[in-house]
């Protein structure tokens, strides 16, 4: 049954909650507080802050080894929502699943099924409440800590092996880092930008209005972060998110 969010973290822009239908003891939101705030530098710093407080107190509390995130970008989940979270409300928010050994609940197996059928795991109050007091100490940490070379040059590229879509299927769209890195907490603030101008710059066209997407975290030597976008038309004739899972990489991420 859906339960009411829970903040656990209320930084200067985002905030770090627990959806109003936790698919996972390790699923959280990174959502705007105030919807109407623009994407600007200070912005990206305060999001990177959040999901950093979020990253470290899962790994401090559940022991996590991965951590996925989902989100839309022009897109809002419609009926079913397969292989993505339904959309909880109009405010952009981002969907963090973190993964430990011995979970009970995978994501891939909550979001394989449609939204209306996917159990609400919890409630978590004790887990929550420990979670929270870990939140505020990782961000005062982050906050007090230097992070990733704020200067240096930024972009993210489209991998040249994307696949354009075929025989019906939606556009597969993989965006890498440059300079690559394998976390998201190893960003600068203008790495985030960059990627908001580069989902801005993907084609669209044959009905594709916004994009599902996945980001991977690199789980060992020589791998990289990596951000999966995928097509998204109102009247389109298969949901690509059902077999984005079959690559080994969200696979690994999801399942």
């Amino acid at each position: 049954m859906p339960m009411a969010r829970r903040l656990l973290l209320r930084s200067s822009i985002w905030e770090v909650a627990r959806p109003r239908v936790p698919l996972t003891a390790g699923h959280f939101m990174v959502r705007l507080s105030d919807p109407a705030a623009p994407f600007t530098e200070e912005s990206a710093a305060d999001w990177l802050l959040c999901y950093s407080a979020a990253r470290a107190a899962l790994d401090e509390v559940l022991r996590s080894t991965l951590c996925t995130v989902m989100f839309p970008f022009r897109w809002h989940p419609l009926g079913s929502a397969i292989g993505e979270p339904a959309a909880e409300s109009s405010t952009p928010g981002f969907h963090l699943f973190a993964r430990w050994p011995g979970e009970s609940t995978t994501p891939g197996s909550q979001l394989a099924l449609p939204a209306h059928r996917r159990r609400a795991e919890g409630p978590f109050d004790e887990l929550d409440a420990t979670l929270r007091a870990a939140l505020q100490r990782a961000a005062a940490a982050h906050a007090a800590a230097p992070g990733p070379d704020a200067f240096r040059d930024a972009t993210w590229v489209r991998r040249p092996d994307n696949a354009p879509g075929q025989g019906g299927a939606a556009p597969h769209h993989v965006l890498v880092p440059e300079p690559d890195v394998g976390a998201v907490s190893q960003l600068p603030p203008s790495s985030l930008l960059a990627l908001a101008s580069a989902l801005e710059a993907l084609p669209t066209g044959d009905g594709v209005t916004g994009f599902s997407c996945v980001m991977t975290e690199g789980a060992g030597p020589g791998r990289r972060l990596e951000l999966h976008a995928l097509g998204r038309a109102a009247g389109e004739e298969r949901n690509p998110l059902e077999t984005l899972r079959n690559l080994p990489e969200v696979s690994r991420a999801l399942l």
